[in-house]
């Protein structure tokens, strides 16, 4: 018991920070590993650059490398979150948890009332995430991920923040 509390009072949350241009190469290197058919540097640099684009970022410890990040994108009183990565290491460490309390916090104070995304309804720890932090399923796309074992099924999540 002892060494697990040891391990848990050692790690520091990570610092949600927002995601520069600069940052670019590295979200492109954290999707790709994190993703089958990841984004590249010059999709990254488009949209960090973006004023519609909300972008944080995760750094855990004194690492260079962030340990995940989150976009979306706004339209009108609207916001789609585009894309989430957690470094395959970090993983179950609170990132992502940590990082959508920020972006959702940050998306409310621009005046946005609404956020849907997409999720592949096989990947069960987003489902869970999601579920914790209030989205709630607004449709379903069929056959629209590709899988080892075929064609998964997408669903649109939507939550309300005002």
């Amino acid at each position: 018991m002892k060494a697990w509390l040891d391990r848990f009072f050692r790690r520091a949350p990570p610092a949600i920070l927002d995601a520069r241009p600069g940052d670019a190469a590295a979200l492109a290197a954290l999707h790709g590993r994190a993703f089958a058919h990841g984004w590249s540097e010059s999709e990254f640099e488009r949209l960090l650059a973006d004023k519609a684009v909300v972008a944080h970022v995760a750094r855990a410890g004194s690492s260079k490398m962030p340990a995940g990040f989150m976009l979306s994108r706004r339209a009108a009183d609207e916001a789609e979150i585009l894309t989430v990565a957690v470094a395959p290491a970090a993983r179950g460490q609170g990132i992502a948890r940590a990082l959508l309390a920020r972006h959702l916090g940050r998306l409310a104070a621009l005046g946005i009332a609404r956020v849907f995304l997409e999720v592949d309804d096989g990947n069960r720890p987003a489902l869970k995430l999601y579920e914790r932090a209030g989205f709630r399923p607004v449709g379903r796309r069929e056959g629209y991920y590709a899988r080892a074992q075929g064609l998964g099924s997408a669903l649109t999540l939507r939550r309300d923040l005002v």
